[in-house]
């Protein structure tokens, strides 16, 4: 019996570890953010990561834009995989320089600059309440066990959801994806070329 409890013990501390450590490493990126401190976000940031999950939204949001007024093919949809991936990784490495990055967790809009739509609306991290642990709990979703999805977002539904997806890599937690809303998808996809 005392294994047992031993091991629940020992369970219940590794899980206040692991929850600790990303909450610290979130309230530490939502403080860069706060500040400007373009150094300290990209510290905190998987770039490549992050960039792979905007592209995907984006590219998401196209092939339903396009798939609403015509059925779209199989070969059509790899097309636009492949060479729509290119055209919006370009678009998501314009969004992610280091100050556009810090501007979107900072203030949760971008200016229009070299191609790129301006947007506004998404919800600030710098804005998060990261020192209320109990209520950031109810926040989190578990995606993978190294892999954590952080509400910003007031809303729940699924067109105004916003989140940031944090991955442990290492010895810490890193930024490695932003959940745009969807009508800021929208805006992205729309700029990229119909055909």
């Amino acid at each position: 019996m005392r294994w047992l409890i031993g091991i629940v013990a020992a369970l219940v501390v590794a899980i206040a570890i692991y929850l600790g450590l990303a909450a610290s490493s979130l309230a530490t990126l939502a403080s860069a953010a706060r500040a400007g401190d373009v150094a300290k976000v990209l510290e905190h940031t998987n770039a490549r990561s992050l960039t792979r999950s905007l592209t995907g939204q984006i590219v998401g949001a196209y092939l339903e834009r396009i798939g609403a007024t015509r059925k779209v093919g199989s070969m059509e949809k790899m097309l636009i995989n492949t060479y729509g991936a290119t055209i919006a990784d370009a678009m998501a490495a314009k969004m992610l320089t280091a100050e556009n990055l810090t501007q979107i967790l900072k203030s949760g809009k971008v200016d229009a600059s070299q191609g790129l739509p301006a947007f506004a609306g998404l919800p600030a991290l710098g804005d998060l309440n990261t020192g209320n642990w109990l209520k950031l709990l109810g926040r989190v979703n578990f995606i993978q066990p190294v892999l954590l999805g952080i509400r910003v977002s007031e809303k729940t539904d699924p067109e105004n959801y916003a989140a940031v997806n944090l991955h442990f890599e290492g010895g810490g937690w890193k930024l490695s994806g932003i959940e745009l809303p969807k009508p800021i998808v929208r805006t992205l996809a729309a700029s990229l070329p119909v055909k």
